[in-house]
């Protein structure tokens, strides 16, 4: 046997011990001993379970479960048992009632933990509490209107870019509008939260900024190996982590398999490079004398100009402005910076484009908001003593933070859009401490009686399904399935208008008996999200800390689509006589792709017929 031979062979025989002991540690034992006393489907894998028919199945399984079955049932993984969660009552507890006996699963904080470092997303405990009372004043809506500017022109090149490439006659043009909103979100979150200078819309990706558009993909291709991540990381010290991945990313390993794992490993690598750059010289800038009037007070919501451009200039100043024992870390505050870009860059970008996605398939809703969006520049350009609407390179410039958030039907449409299409349809959790979760609405239990609650021992599985939640239909209505933007503008009594959101910390928000009739809410019962009574951000403290910043960057970007550019689904058949069909896959997020014959039904796509704004587009 050859040496590469035997190299090769030692290499996999180690991966594949790694395996099974991973597979061993993470999924046997405990879980399998008791069961779950909770109807739900008998069909399953004898080895990988249902569960994965979720991602494989699509949106409208994952849905139809919970109407099935309701807000919990029973599944199976490699995991061993599974609770499908989506009852108002149980995820109020699971949240934040009894969230310390529900814990984000080891595969999901340790595999976080090697990719971004000690970021919220990598965190537990007394050591997450601390970095989010830090970061909660970060992103405060006065800090969202500091950076709003930073925005307005990525989301005007965006329209050039697009407007650039079409007819001067008014005709249509097919233009996949997937990878310019994909660097559009890439620019944003680059320029408002790191400061770095992409300008990935007009020059592409430089190595950072395609690692950053890469690292999602991967993670999605690697998912068979997060098992044995914890294990690892947890058995074997830093020295020994360093000689195994030197060992299984050797360039000497033939397989495909081996490949997306070196890739990955440069992936990780130049973007630990490129945010520790970003980070010296934030810190540096910070550490560096400035004048200041003695009658100032640094702090963190004070975003005067030329002090602060971006996220984490505020961030940084927050920390040193903090006691010692609140005081983050370097590596801490690296972490941040990292979480930060990627949670901002996926997710965005898939709400984005099914926003686009849906204007394009309801052109009256397109035209509605084309027309708001119209009449609010009018009304600031009258307000502001200047040029006339025609007069303004940029027209959207007009509209401040407080403006652009509160239009009515932009803010419809993206609420309507998060709520039937979260970016992240499911998230998990581990039960740490044995409990009984009770159940705002009964289901059925193994045997068929009705229960009102669950005994769920230490090591089940819980998910928890943003899709199902969002679409319940005893609180959303008959129609919950369906994209009604309207639903938003005709709540009466809202308390959470455009903009703003009912907090979901306290004790009683299940059973909060509410005045008036809201949106999500049935006899004083809604779930426990921070955000408009959905689960899209989730709640409570491990709710996503940037939700007010995707809000803000979305709005932009699609008033500024709808203002200049008429758009709708394709038309015209290719040469062998298909007409292009968008379909989106579930998958780590959805993802849309041209159905097969017209397309190859996997590769990432949103191509839809342009033409530049006519006075007919404003009539609704």
């Amino acid at each position: 046997m050859s040496l590469s031979h035997w190299q090769v062979t030692v290499t996999c025989g180690g991966i594949g011990i790694l395996s099974v002991l991973a597979l061993w540690k993470t999924f046997g034992g405990s879980s399998r001993k008791y069961s779950v006393d909770l109807d739900g489907p008998k069909e399953a894998h004898w080895l990988t379970g249902n569960v994965r028919k979720l991602f494989e199945c699509g949106l409208d399984y994952s849905v139809k479960l919970a109407e099935q079955y309701g807000g919990a049932l029973k599944l199976s993984s490699l995991y061993g048992e599974a609770v499908y969660l989506s009852d108002p009552l149980a995820l109020y507890h699971v949240i934040i009632k009894d969230q310390h006996s529900f814990e984000e699963p080891d595969v999901f904080i340790m595999n976080n933990k090697a990719m971004f470092g000690d970021g919220l997303i990598s965190t537990i405990g007394e050591q997450h509490r601390k970095q989010r009372k830090l970061l909660n004043p970060v992103f405060s809506t006065s800090n969202m209107r500091e950076l709003l500017p930073t925005l307005q022109p990525i989301a005007h090149k965006l329209t050039s870019i697009v407007a650039s490439k079409l007819p001067d006659d008014g005709s249509y043009k097919e233009i996949d509008v997937l990878p310019l909103l994909s660097r559009s979100a890439l620019d944003g979150v680059c320029q408002a939260i790191l400061g770095y200078p992409s300008n990935t819309l007009d020059t592409g990706n430089d190595e950072y900024t395609e690692a950053l558009r890469k690292m999602s993909p991967m993670i999605t291709k690697l998912l068979y190996l997060r098992p044995i991540v914890p294990m690892v990381m947890r058995n074997f010290s830093s020295y020994w982590i360093g000689k195994l991945v030197n060992l299984v990313t050797a360039p000497w390993i033939p397989t495909d398999k081996m490949k997306d794992v070196r890739e990955m490993r440069r992936i990780v690598e130049l973007m630990d490079s490129g945010s520790k750059k970003a980070f010296a010289g934030k810190k540096a800038a910070l550490e560096t004398p400035t004048l200041t009037p003695a009658n100032v007070q640094p702090g963190v919501d004070d975003l005067k100009s030329g002090r602060r451009k971006d996220m984490m200039d505020i961030m940084l100043n927050a920390n040193s402005a903090s006691s010692s024992s609140e005081q983050l870390t370097d590596a801490e505050l690296l972490g941040q910076m990292n979480v930060m870009v990627f949670a901002g860059l996926d997710t965005t970008t898939s709400a984005l484009s099914r926003c686009i996605y849906l204007l394009a398939k309801n052109p009256l809703a397109q035209a509605r908001l084309r027309s708001e969006i119209r009449d609010a520049i009018k009304s600031a350009s009258h307000a502001q003593e200047g040029s006339s609407f025609s007069e303004h390179d940029n027209p959207l410039l007009r509209l401040s933070y407080d403006a652009l958030i509160n239009l009515p039907f932009l803010d419809a449409v993206v609420r309507e859009t998060l709520r039937l299409y979260p970016s992240l349809p499911h998230m998990g959790r581990k039960v740490v401490k044995a409990t009984t979760l009770p159940l705002q609405f009964p289901v059925r239990s193994s045997s068929g009686a009705e229960i009102s609650s669950i005994a769920l021992h230490e090591d089940v599985f819980v998910i928890i399904s943003i899709l199902a939640a969002n679409r319940n239909r005893t609180l959303w209505g008959d129609d919950a399935n369906e994209w009604k933007p309207e639903r938003w503008l005709s709540s009466p009594g809202r308390k959470d208008g455009p903009g703003t959101d009912i907090p979901s910390d306290s004790a009683n928000v299940p059973l909060l008996k509410l005045s008036a009739p809201i949106l999500g809410v049935k006899d004083g019962i809604k779930y426990p999200g921070v955000y408009s009574n959905m689960m899209t951000f989730l709640g409570g403290s491990r709710s996503c800390i940037g939700f007010k910043f995707a809000e803000m960057e979305m709005k932009q970007i699609i008033a500024a689509v709808v203002l200049r550019l008429h758009f709708v689904l394709p038309t015209d058949p290719d040469a062998n006589g298909h007409i292009k069909e968008i379909e989106w896959k579930l998958k780590a997020f959805h993802t849309p792709v041209v159905k097969s014959p017209a397309g190859d039904g996997e590769s990432p796509a949103v191509p839809l017929n342009f033409r530049l704004v006519q006075e007919e587009d404003f009539k609704w």
